[in-house]
């Protein structure tokens, strides 16, 4: 019986399983553990399996299936990152040249597909190691294998592939004393399950991935800690070396045998006219010239990965440090000031933007990824940034909440007003009554002729204050339209006024400006600080 799977439902599936693996990222980053960390093993992969994407996605509709294949050989090629994401690629090119002669998904042709992946893959490493993301495929192809001699129906065949991957990356610390020594599991060969995993269950229309049931299948040990250790101490190569190579001269052998003169970790991967190096090593120089001799080079990538370690050190040390919130805040400011004021409110990350500069859906989405919470708020702080942060929390893994901010001050409000113990409903729901009390005001530079609110010109270069988008007021003085704007805004009946001093505005006018202001509104309470905003010198709340 034809198999009820289309070319369209693969391709969906390989952009969702790039979708969750570039989701889950860290957590195979943080598994990390050899002498000579080669980048960040979850971030090369996802980076290899994006590339994919990106070339699948310029296919015409109605692509064939060997445009398919070669639309994915090539991506992963061209994409590859690091020992992972090369290693990556070839298991790729190897699933795809072992189908190349399938005219339907079927248990049969997986297993063949498998068996020419363990080959391509084992044949592009010189020196394979048990325990690592080759063993993961190894045990994966031989349950491919024996799903095909059971005949077991195609999606039982794939489900067996998925547990049989979990299973080998739980077995890996038996057969890599490096990992058992540091209670992990093999990054690399989590990462390939995780991608087969989310493959199979997009295919199937399956909720959820098997991973999350499986707990790593066939065992009851608990889940690993991961302790601090130094990743750098004792490594011969300091250096990361990978790029693209173009020649049609090239002998893939000739280039091993001289790669492995130069360091370890030598990959040459390809065929003419397009090949992908990769090798650690002390002397990119000499690696280069002689890659320069019989081609040209591309895409060149040179990590030091004593310093890359260390990173990686202390960004662990960090995250073990911070304990997980029920509730988490992202914020939209510019200006380190105003960067700092909301920090120590407690969002917990500000991503630089405004009124000039709006941050993306995707650099929001990033954001919330950053949290270390279970719910998080967004406060975009200018009206052109709230459907970017309404989007992003359609797209968010965790549940997210919008507290739809104009102005910096605004989220000054909405922070006091946080209750810790509420849900996120709740806060959010608190959170935009509180600043809906607050006027916004700023004062920045006419860049072209206008009017304000009442019909008077405004000519380029005059300044104007602002008052909840309307321009109340025009001068030819920051201090003068300050006070002419606290007047349009009623300041005598505030009971505080928060002032903002901009990047252009010094401390000395910034001292005037608010002394100006006590003597003129007595009963005011004010609260001034360095924002450091570009463009408008003063931003003032009044509530």
């Amino acid at each position: 019986m034809p198999t009820p799977y289309s070319m369209n439902d693969v391709l969906n599936a390989i952009a969702a399983a790039s979708k969750t693996l570039s989701f889950r990222k860290e957590e195979v980053n943080r598994l990390n553990v050899f002498p000579v960390p080669d980048g960040d093993t979850g971030t090369n992969m996802s980076l290899t399996i994006e590339s994919v994407v990106g070339n699948l996605a310029r296919l015409p509709i109605g692509a064939s299936g060997s445009e398919v294949r070669r639309a994915i050989t090539t991506g992963a090629l061209m994409g590859a990152r690091g020992n992972s994401g090369v290693i990556t690629s070839q298991i790729l090119r190897g699933l795809c040249e072992g189908s190349a002669d399938a005219e339907e998904l079927s248990t049969e042709t997986v297993a063949v597909a498998f068996e020419k992946a363990v080959e391509v893959a084992f044949q592009a490493v010189r020196k394979p190691v048990e325990g690592t993301i080759l063993t993961v495929l190894r045990d994966t192809a031989h349950a491919a294998t024996k799903a095909r001699k059971a005949k077991l129906p195609v999606e039982e065949a794939l489900e067996a592939v998925v547990a049989e991957a979990y299973a080998s990356v739980q077995r890996t610390p038996d057969l890599l004393p490096v990992l058992k020594e540091n209670g992990v599991v093999d990054a690399g060969g989590f990462g390939l399950a995780i991608l087969f995993d989310s493959f199979v269950s997009a295919l199937l229309g399956k909720d959820g991935t098997m991973g999350d049931e499986l707990a790593f299948a066939r065992t009851a040990a608990p889940k690993v800690e991961i302790e601090q250790i130094n990743d750098w101490e004792g490594s011969a190569y300091r250096y990361c070396n990978e790029f693209l190579v173009d020649s049609e001269v090239l002998v893939p052998d000739e280039a091993l045998e001289f790669l492995a003169t130069m360091g370890d970790c030598e990959l040459c991967v390809g065929s003419v006219p397009k090949f992908k190096v990769h090798v650690h090593s002390n002397h990119p120089d000499q690696v280069l010239a002689y890659f320069l001799e019989r081609g040209q080079i591309s895409e060149v990538f040179i990590h030091n990965m004593q310093l890359q370690s260390a990173e990686r050190t202390e960004k662990l040390a960090a995250e073990q440090a911070a304990e997980r919130k029920p509730l988490g805040f992202v914020a939209v400011a510019a200006g380190a000031g105003n960067a700092e004021i909301l920090k120590s409110l407690g969002v917990d990350v500000v991503v630089s933007g405004g009124q000039t500069m709006n941050p993306s859906t995707k650099d929001l989405l990033d954001a919330v990824e950053k949290v270390n919470a279970d719910a998080v708020v967004i406060l975009p702080n200018n009206s052109n940034i709230i459907m970017a942060a309404q989007s992003a929390c359609e797209l968010a893994e965790v549940p997210c909440g919008v507290v739809p901010t104009k102005s910096v001050p605004a989220a000054f409000a909405a922070m006091f007003a946080v209750d810790a113990d509420a849900s996120l409903e709740d806060n959010v729901a608190e959170m935009t009554e509180a600043f809906g009390e607050v006027r916004t005001g700023e004062v920045t530079t006419a860049i072209k002729d206008s009017k304000d609110a009442h019909d008077n010109p405004i000519h380029e270069g005059d300044v104007i204050g602002i008052a909840d988008g309307v321009i109340e007021a025009v001068g030819s003085s920051v201090a003068d339209v300050v006070m002419d704007l606290l007047a349009a805004m009623e300041a005598d009946d505030a009971d505080t006024l928060t002032l903002l001093a901009g990047e252009d505005m010094t401390d000395d006018d910034f001292d005037a400006l608010v002394e100006r202001i006590e003597d003129a509104y007595e009963d005011l309470e004010i609260d001034a600080h360095r924002g450091e905003q570009p463009l408008y010198p003063v931003v003032l709340s009044v509530e």
